[in-house]
């Protein structure tokens, strides 16, 4: 595997324990400092050099030695070589509450404006950049993740103040008391609820809680970005004052192929992504602990049949749970459910599907199947 090296000290004790840099990653490092500079007066076959500042002579002599250089990519609004993932405190920087407006100014209404800038498909450059950041959050999020995290999906466009984000909310307080790391899609509706009830793990003050963001019940809905509408929506999650552990135990993946969607402010960590393709498939392959399914319109479905599939072929690892939780809506309004069941008879996946209307049963089997 590849060695990858973000910090000078590193490189520093890399070189000490006379190791050369053959098939090393050097990333985002200044690498102008002559004292520095001596440390790269070695074999570097195969080396990749990711947005590294270098001298002249030094760049030549890299080059010459079999290194592969990526320069840094200059105008744009995000980091290409990123090697961590997202905190709400870096994506809504320049926010103020007390100005709903200044959404606009954030690092992320400012990467989805460049984004529809480019239109698509991007040039050469701009989709090269985009793919690079796409695999650096790729490998954060590996990094992050422990045991075996449980995914929510569900619609968007639950409205804080319905019984539905309610559920949701419940359903989030039991995988926070069952230990979980949970992963949601990152936006608004469901995929904020599950990380706010995981955060509180106490059904007593979900009133609480509710009544705080009923100040601003919905997002902007519609594919055109409404700064201020957003910016209200965001003001009033920001109100709460919610616990933070000593790893992060909610996780969005969301992007910016849906820009018009705010990431939420109750994940503690964003895996942004400006793939949606990578972004949908990695967040079911990444779920290894299984998945529940909230009541969601097209997009949970299609997320339904590419989980199921990794499940019937085992492409990913051992068949995870698939827990429904909506009996009649999954059975009768979106009939998902029993296709699915159909199609498991008699596989691995079959022992792990569960129709609910029980958020604590659903805990229940992913708890079971953790212990397998």
């Amino acid at each position: 595997m590849r060695i990858e090296i973000t910090d000078l000290d590193t490189l520093r004790l890399h070189r000490a324990d006379g190791l050369d840099l053959r098939g090393v990653t050097l990333a985002r490092l200044d690498l102008t400092d002559p004292d520095v500079d001596a440390l790269l007066r070695t074999p570097m076959d195969g080396a990749l050099l990711l947005g590294c500042a270098l001298r002249p002579e030094t760049q030549r002599r890299a080059q010459a030695a079999g290194a592969l250089l990526f320069p840094i990519v200059p105008g744009l609004p995000y980091e290409v070589y990123r090697s961590h993932l997202y905190t709400c405190a870096e994506l809504f920087d320049g926010f103020d509450p007390d100005h709903p407006e200044t959404y606009a100014d954030t690092l992320d209404a400012r990467v989805y404006r460049h984004t529809r800038e480019q239109g698509y498909p991007p040039d050469p450059l701009h989709a090269l950049a985009e793919r690079l950041h796409d695999h650096g959050i790729s490998e954060a999020l590996h990094d992050v993740l422990t045991g075996k995290p449980v995914a929510v999906m569900g619609g968007h466009a639950l409205t804080r103040d319905s019984a539905g984000y309610r559920d949701a909310v419940e359903l989030g307080v039991a995988l926070g008391r069952g230990g979980f790391t949970v992963l949601t899609g990152g936006g608004p509706g469901a995929m904020e609820a599950v990380p706010l009830g995981v955060r509180l793990s106490d059904r007593s003050i979900v009133d609480e809680a509710l009544a705080a963001l009923a100040v601003a019940p919905r997002f902007a809905s519609g594919a055109k970005v409404d700064a201020v509408e957003i910016g209200r929506w965001l003001a009033a999650g920001l109100t709460l004052d919610l616990p933070t552990g000593d790893r992060a135990r909610t996780i969005g993946i969301p992007t910016w192929f849906y820009g018009h969607e705010p990431p939420n402010p109750f994940c503690e960590l964003h895996a942004k992504y400006f793939a949606n393709s990578v972004r949908e498939e990695g967040l079911l392959t990444v779920a290894t602990g299984g998945i529940i399914y909230t009541p969601g319109s097209a997009g949970t479905v299609q997320e339904i049949f590419q989980d199921y599939t990794q499940n019937h072929y085992g492409s990913v690892g051992p068949a995870a749970p698939m827990v429904f939780l909506g009996k009649r809506f999954w059975t009768e309004e979106v009939p998902a459910a029993p296709l699915v069941r159909k199609m498991a008879r008699g596989r691995a996946a079959e022992p792990w599907i569960l129709v609910t209307d029980d958020a604590d049963e659903a805990v229940a089997l992913l708890s079971a199947y953790a212990t397998t």
